[in-house]
């Protein structure tokens, strides 16, 4: 890798003095990511015993049309075909495709020398699957099984319009438990998804991802994906039209993939680079710390925090600032990307001491972790520090760069640089860019770092 070309993200700085550096039971979706403190949760995530309420009779009676044609998806370990996860899926038409979540067959996906699919329905009939398609970004799979469906589940042309609290009827297999429906409300599209999802404010448990959301009349609204664990009956479908468009892939395709994982990085590739372009379209704002500013970006996609420690008892102050994407794309249960998070900390005292200053401060900085050597997803990070200034800050900075084990051509960044200015005042900020190009990592750490500055005659 090029980790040389930090010098790339130093020109037109000045060095200064240079010295040695301190040191689920089913995969996870691509999900809302809450604020610090909260949680959110794939539909096919780790159980949560919340029961279902009673069907209406609009509900009985669509499960009734509809339950030849729901699924339940198992994901098996080819050796003892034990059961490794479980999601749901539904028949389109009178064919034999299926839609489901990626991440509910991402693993043979990735590794279909470990795993196989099989499907379940309703009458307990069972058989094998066969990945077609997969369509990171949002979420879905077309799979082909040996059995057709009713023609219950269409994707026509012209889909259904929805309206603000029009009821939905989501379907899928809960918890493992049986196939079943529950009653919700369509409440309009999720603007903080980097890519569209519908809220829809009824229960979607574990083990429904995959399966359909649709509306009294029977048509399509969605794809059952994730929830909020953090409120009540907050859920998020995938809007039926991506499901169409990959659908319409599968029928000009000649046939399926062999390996998934160069498609799937593929995706990648092409969502980071719209991610980059939309992060840095504009300068970046800057917030006032102190006498620093620092650079942060408000947007539907990344919200930001703050929190302090400003107590009478305490002998030095930490604001904190905090902005993260509120999205990622789920790739496995150990690897979700494409996101960005940035966040500042400003430290400060008069009753330390210099010295003592200095020693919270460098402690605080040491602290940074910057990724496991370990991992089975990426390369331990690779890291160079310098002591440099920008146009009006000197600061010590590290890059870190980790690179895909299996998906070339990606990587992750993060960024730590801190001031050096003051005895008694410490900034640190941090960026993490995920899943980008070299080329996009260095674009956004070093626009990132020549953002830090100093409110000229600030004392």
């Amino acid at each position: 890798m090029k980790y040389s070309q930090f010098a790339l993200l130093l020109a037109g700085l000045t060095c200064a003095s240079v010295f040695a550096a301190p040191a689920t039971t089913a995969a996870k979706a691509a999900v809302t990511t809450p604020p610090p403190g909260t949680a959110a949760a794939p539909a096919s995530a780790a159980p949560d015993h919340a029961a279902l309420p009673p069907p209406s009779s609009a509900a009985q009676k669509l499960y009734t049309a509809a339950r030849a044609d729901i699924l339940q998806i198992r994901v098996l370990l080819k050796n003892g075909r034990t059961q490794s996860s479980v999601g749901s899926g539904f028949l389109i038409g009178t064919g034999n495709l299926v839609v489901s979540n990626y991440h509910v067959v991402s693993q043979f996906a990735l590794d279909p020398d470990t795993y196989v699919g099989e499907w379940v329905d309703t009458s307990g009939q069972r058989g094998n699957v066969e990945l077609l398609a997969v369509d990171v970004l949002h979420d879905l799979a077309v799979l082909r099984v040996n059995r057709h469906g009713t023609g219950f589940f269409k994707m026509p042309a012209q889909l259904a319009q929805l309206t603000q609290g029009q009821y939905l009827y989501s379907m899928g297999n809960p918890l493992d438990l049986g196939f079943a429906i529950s009653e919700g409300a369509y409440n309009g599209v999720v603007t903080r998804s980097f890519y569209d999802q519908l809220m829809f404010t009824g229960p979607i448990n574990a083990g429904m991802s995959g399966g359909p959301s649709v509306t009294a009349s029977g048509d399509v609204a969605g794809i059952n994906v994730s929830k909020r664990l953090d409120g009540e009956l907050v859920s998020f479908l995938v809007p039926a039209r991506y499901a169409q468009q990959l659908l319409d892939k599968v029928a000009h395709q000649d046939k399926p993939p062999k390996d998934f994982k160069p498609l799937v990085a593929a995706q990648l590739l092409a969502h980071q680079e719209v991610m980059i372009d939309r992060l840095l379209a504009t300068p970046l704002s800057l917030k006032a710390m102190g006498p620093y500013r620092v650079p942060v970006r408000e947007s539907d996609q990344m919200r930001c925090w703050g929190r302090s420690n400003a107590k009478a008892d305490k002998p030095y102050t930490v604001d904190n600032t905090s902005c993260a994407m509120e999205s990622a794309i789920y790739i496995s249960g150990a690897l979700q990307t494409g996101q960005v998070s940035m966040r500042h900390e400003f430290l400060r005292s008069s009753d330390l001491g210099a010295l003592r200053f200095a020693q919270l401060a460098s402690t605080s900085f040491k602290n940074e972790s910057f990724g496991s050597y370990k991992s089975t997803q990426l390369t331990g990070p690779q890291c160079t520090e310098r002591f440099v200034k920008n146009a009006s800050l000197p600061l010590r900075a590290v890059l870190c760069v980790r690179a895909y084990r299996k998906f070339p051509g990606l990587y992750d960044f993060a960024l730590l640089a801190a001031s050096t200015d003051e005895p008694l005042m410490n900034l640190q900020s941090r960026i993490d860019v995920r899943g980008v190009s070299y080329d996009n990592g260095m674009r956004a750490t070093r626009t990132f770092l020549e953002a830090l500055s100093r409110e000229k005659g600030s004392k």
